[in-house]
């Protein structure tokens, strides 16, 4: 059985701790993705699932069993890390059935679980090759297929793709996810790149110094982001903010003023006139209206054209409203738009989010 479970896991080293008191079900056979910038406690997390970093406080169980404190080995997992680790004088069969020799397995079982990871990973006719005449993807592939081999309960994958280039990484990516899908084992899978986390992912979980912030499906969490950090992290490019206040609250309906921006109501529990909050609002959530257009079709704000990235089928928008940070607007295709221009920038009101003095949201779907 592969199910993990994580009970009020915490780790210091001295008196900095690092990770806050975990408390995380992972089901059996789910895809499960750690993301959060660095120093947010995710690859030190994953090595106290490993074995590789003990365990301050709390229980680490896999498939039912306590291994908070089992050997690495006996544990279980297979893990795949950041750097391929090849030994460059053997072959791919060599390097993957290196673990394999090391256990005494018989040579039939050895050959025939090599030969069943690399029709799986597409490296049969690589076998003989010594690691110097494969490609970055293809070193990945068999770290992974030596992983594979073992049989694992649990997969664990420390940030693996970040040694290759971007066309790489996207041809990983669906290997991954092939790969998932196939062997249906649990997969626990560390990145900071928020993209792998939305396509691989059935579950995300944000970490932020040492903290769980949001666990949810990546589209849960993309529409419904938790507090401001979430918000922030998840979807790229990044959520717009924006300081705003409370002017009044009536019957639920609180009316919203930021600088620069026509006032808007939302329905805020909680909100109490006066207060300061945030507002968020996605790139694609934006669109361009006439600049001396006076309608009430949204919240709009006046703003110059800084910067237009065209890329083909979409074109962003860098927006100065004269105070504060730079707005990215998202639009599909092109349009005809110069630096120094000035546009009017239109929201939805119900697409925007707001966050309080603490950052969290006051706007999130009740969970």
């Amino acid at each position: 059985m592969g199910e993990v479970r994580l009970s009020g896991v915490r780790k210091s080293f001295g008196p900095v701790s690092v990770i806050e008191g975990i408390d995380l079900d992972i089901a059996e056979g789910e895809f499960v993705a750690f993301v959060g910038p660095s120093g947010s406690g995710k690859s030190t997390l994953l090595r106290m699932i490993a074995g590789l970093e003990t365990v301050s406080a709390g229980d680490i169980l896999i498939g039912g069993q306590n291994v908070t404190f089992a050997e690495p080995g006996d544990r279980g997992i297979a893990m795949v890390f950041q750097s391929y680790a090849l030994y460059p004088h053997m072959n791919v069969f060599e390097n993957i059935a290196f673990n394999l020799r090391l256990s005494r397995l018989p040579r039939p079982e050895v050959e025939a679980r090599v030969r069943d990871a690399a029709r799986i990973l597409r490296l049969d006719a690589l076998l003989d090759r010594s690691p110097a005449q494969l490609s970055g993807g293809q070193r990945q592939r068999v770290a992974i297929g030596r992983a594979i081999v073992r049989k694992p309960r649990v997969f664990l994958f420390d940030e693996p793709l970040s040694n290759l280039d971007a066309a790489l990484r996207v041809q990983m990516r669906l290997e991954i996810e092939r790969l998932h899908r196939e062997l249906g084992t649990t997969m626990i899978y560390v990145t900071h790149d928020q993209v792998e986390a939305m396509t691989l992912a059935d579950r995300i979980v944000a970490l932020d110094q040492g903290r769980v912030q949001q666990v949810g499906p990546p589209l849960e969490m993309y529409a419904h982001p938790a507090n401001r950090f979430v918000a922030g992290f998840i979807g790229s490019p990044t959520m717009n903010f924006l300081p705003a206040r409370v002017a009044a609250v009536t019957d639920g309906q609180a009316r919203l003023e930021a600088t620069g921006m026509t006032p808007f109501h939302r329905p805020l529990a909680g909100a109490r006139a006066g207060d300061s909050v945030t507002l968020g609002i996605r790139p694609e959530a934006l669109r361009l209206g006439p600049a001396d257009a006076a309608g009430d079709d949204g919240p709009a704000l006046q703003a110059r054209v800084e910067t237009v990235e065209r890329l083909g089928n979409i074109t962003f928008v860098y927006l100065d409203p004269g105070a504060g940070d730079l707005l990215t607007l998202q639009i599909m295709g092109d349009l005809a738009l110069a630096n120094g221009d000035t546009v009017r920038a239109i929201a939805d009101a119900d697409s925007i989010h707001v966050f309080d003095d603490k950052g969290r949201s006051m706007t999130a779907a009740p969970t």
